[in-house]
C-alpha cells in the first residue's frame, strides 16, 4: 500500500552513515524530508545526492531535516559518498539509511510485500520503484509524497518551494497558488469565512471571483 498524504509516517529502526536511528526520534520537533534511490552508483542518484547536500544549508534554515535512503548496505553508502563529493564537488553531510532487507522501502510502499528479504542481487531496474520524496511534518504526518522515474532528475529548487509551501500553509490559513515561490501572494483558504478574513486579514483582499480571496504572504 502506498503512503498516504495525511497518515503518520512509518517509524522504523535502521543502520545510516551516521549511526543507528529510530525515525520518529531522529525527526524530533521539526520538519524531515525522506528520499530515496533504487541503488548505490547509479548516475542519476550521484548527481542527486551531491545536489542536496549543496543544498543542505537551506535545509536547515527552514529547520528540515534531510535523510537519503537506498537498498544497498551503509558500508556500500560509505564508499559512494566519495563518489558523489568527487562528481559534485559536495560532500555528503547527512545520514543515508542501508535497507539491506528492504523493509524501510516496503514500509513506505516503494517495493511490494514479496520482493524478497535482502537486496543482494537486486539491480536499478528491479527496484525502480525506489524514487521518492516524503516531506514529514513536526507531528510526523507526511505532509505530501512525490514519485520520480529513474530516467528524471529531481528538481530540488521544486523541493524546496513545496516545503515553503507547506510550512507556510501549516502556520497561516492560506493556500499557495500555481508557481508560488516565497514573498508572493497567496490565497486565503477556502476553510476561512469572509468574517473571519476580516480578522485575520484586515487590510483587505483582492476577489477576482467570489471563491479566490488574494493577500500578500504572512509573515513577510
Amino acid at each position: 500500500m502506498s503512503i498516504q498524504i495525511g497518515q503518520i509516517a512509518p517509524d522504523f529502526e535502521a543502520d545510516t552513515t551516521q549511526g543507528r536511528i529510530r525515525f520518529h526520534d531522529w525527526i524530533g520537533d521539526g520538519w524531515a524530508i525522506l528520499f530515496s534511490h533504487p541503488k548505490d552508483f547509479t548516475p542519476v542518484c550521484t548527481t542527486e545526492l551531491g545536489t542536496m547536500a549543496g543544498l543542505k544549508p537551506e535545509f536547515d534554515k527552514r529547520n528540515c531535516k534531510i535523510i537519503g535512503l537506498s537498498v544497498d548496505p551503509v558500508e556500500s553508502h560509505h564508499r559512494w559518498e566519495g563518489d558523489i563529493a568527487e562528481v559534485t564537488g559536495h560532500a555528503v553531510t547527512y545520514p543515508m539509511i542501508g535497507d539491506p532487507t528492504l523493509a524501510v522501502s516496503k514500509a513506505y510502499g516503494m517495493l511490494p510485500a514479496d520482493a524478497g528479504a535482502t537486496s543482494e542481487g537486486r539491480t536499478a531496474a528491479t527496484n525502480a520503484t525506489v524514487r521518492v520524496v516524503v516531506f514529514i511534518g513536526p507531528d510526523k504526518q507526511v505532509k505530501a509524497y512525490l514519485a520520480y522515474p529513474m530516467t528524471a532528475g529531481r528538481n530540488f529548487d521544486e523541493v524546496l518551494r513545496l516545503l515553503d509551501s507547506l510550512q507556510l500553509t501549516a502556520k497561516h490559513k492560506v493556500a499557495t497558488p500555481a508557481n508560488w515561490k516565497h514573498g508572493e501572494d497567496v490565497i486565503i483558504a477556502g476553510s476561512v469565512s469572509n468574517e473571519d478574513a476580516k480578522t485575520l486579514f484586515p487590510d483587505g483582499w483582492r476577489e477576482p471571483k467570489p471563491y479566490i480571496r488574494i493577500v500578500p504572504q504572512p509573515g513577510g
